[in-house]
């Protein structure tokens, strides 16, 4: 997904011929195409930072706010401790858009052949900068994006933050950030992209995530814990990663009622438990669904048929049970079907056919007669939560969508004569 941000982005740069930019990003910044095309709109997208050849401050800028990028850049650059690759070497001097990492545009709402500047975009990606976040950051008004990706800063996120009013893509990932959850991010009244990844952030995750108009929310690889909350359901995300961390509890009821945008949502390796809930088929757009390496009990929801652009669909290392059905294996957009150490007790002949598709499909460690790589029938004789009781869709028949299109199809089809 992250991927597709960039994509999108590279197409509205592409969309304004005229602009073009001076310099580059540290690292691998997938914000920085983010931003060009984003301010390319309203400031005819000319940049100028990266710490390449940088004019120096053009006539009429706005330089009270250069002025206030100037001090937030040199308070940030004092509690810095360890720079290996020599980045801060260019944060010398007032011109801001000449240090590297650090991007300057047009403001969005700039008057026709005006030449101000503001700092727009600072990606630091791959810097390996020890240290700390600042207060003084926050006098970045107009910065659309903040990307830090992979360097060594550690410490909480200020609390400042929420007056970063431009702000639309925070990355935090790969850092050795900690404390609780910042909620002072979900202050920030356009941010769209909020990646937290691979930090040591730990408790649990406010209702308040979930409520916000956040597109792409990346928690993964963390030590959060706790319940789920119950108003998950209110997201609008495209993708949501929560993998590798401590959630406990079940998976909010709510979950299966997201927005019809959601693409990617990923459990793995929680401690949830309980039953997958039924509104997951409702999601006809999603193309990766990963609950492994939970303890998700029960029979699988005739709804998961109805995921006609899934793509990966893992439930391996969980307690689930019952016949994996043939309007499953039917999917039309599968790649990857996982259900290997579970208590499935067989699957039907529609299934087989996956290997002939070149579907991946991994079914070992299950508790099907005649197949080999099984449990051994001890462990099969008591299934867990056997008797586990899940929550389902009130319906005359089973929710599923193979069989009510086929119906469909029959009851609208001509009567032969």
């Amino acid at each position: 997904m992250e991927k597709s941000w960039l994509l999108a982005f590279l197409l509205q740069t592409i969309a304004t011929e005229a602009a073009f930019s001076v310099g580059g990003g540290v690292g691998a910044g997938v914000g920085v195409g983010g931003v060009i095309g984003s301010l390319g709109g309203g400031g005819g997208g000319v940049w100028i930072g990266g710490g390449t050849n940088s004019p120096t401050t053009p006539f009429g800028s706005s330089i009270s706010n250069l002025n206030m990028a100037y001090t937030a850049l040199q308070a940030w650059k004092s509690v810095i401790t360890d720079d290996p690759l020599g980045i801060l070497n260019t944060w010398v001097g007032s011109n801001v858009c000449s240090y590297k990492g650090v991007f300057c545009s047009e403001p969005r709402d700039a008057m026709v052949g005006t030449t101000s500047l503001v700092v727009a975009a600072i990606d630091l990606n791959h810097a390996n900068l020890q240290g700390t976040l600042v207060n003084e950051l926050s006098l970045l008004t107009d910065v659309s994006l903040i990307h830090l990706n992979s360097n060594r800063f550690t410490g909480t996120i200020p609390e400042s933050f929420n007056e970063l009013t431009s702000l639309t893509e925070l990355d935090l990932s790969n850092n050795h950030f900690s404390g609780s959850f910042p909620t002072t991010t979900l202050l920030i009244p356009n941010l769209l992209y909020l990646d937290l990844r691979f930090n040591f952030f730990s408790g649990p995750i406010p209702e308040g995530l979930f409520n916000k108009k956040l597109d792409a929310i990346f928690l993964n690889n963390n030590n959060f814990d706790g319940q789920l909350p119950q108003n998950m359901g209110n997201s609008p995300a495209s993708v949501i990663n929560l993998a590798n961390n401590k959630f406990s509890g079940d998976i909010p009821f709510s979950f299966g009622y997201m927005s019809p945008r959601l693409k990617e949502i990923l459990f793995l390796n929680n401690q949830l438990t309980g039953c997958i809930p039924d509104g997951v088929g409702l999601w006809t757009d999603l193309q990766v669904f990963d609950v492994s390496f939970n303890s998700l009990m029960g029979r699988l929801p005739d709804s998961v048929s109805c995921l006609n652009e899934i793509e990966v669909l893992n439930l391996a290392h969980n307690n689930l049970s019952g016949v994996l059905p043939d309007l499953i294996c039917s999917l039309r957009s599968l790649e990857n079907l996982t259900v290997a150490y579970n208590f499935f007790s067989g699957f039907s002949q529609e299934c087989a056919k996956l290997f002939f598709r070149n579907v991946g499909f991994d079914f070992s460690l299950n508790c099907i007669p005649g197949r080999e790589m099984q449990r051994p029938q001890p462990e099969c004789s008591a299934v867990p939560g056997g008797s586990l009781s899940c929550l389902r869709i009130p319906s005359p028949k089973p929710l599923v969508c193979g069989a009510l299109l086929k119906t469909q199809e029959s009851s609208s089809s001509p009567s032969p004569p």
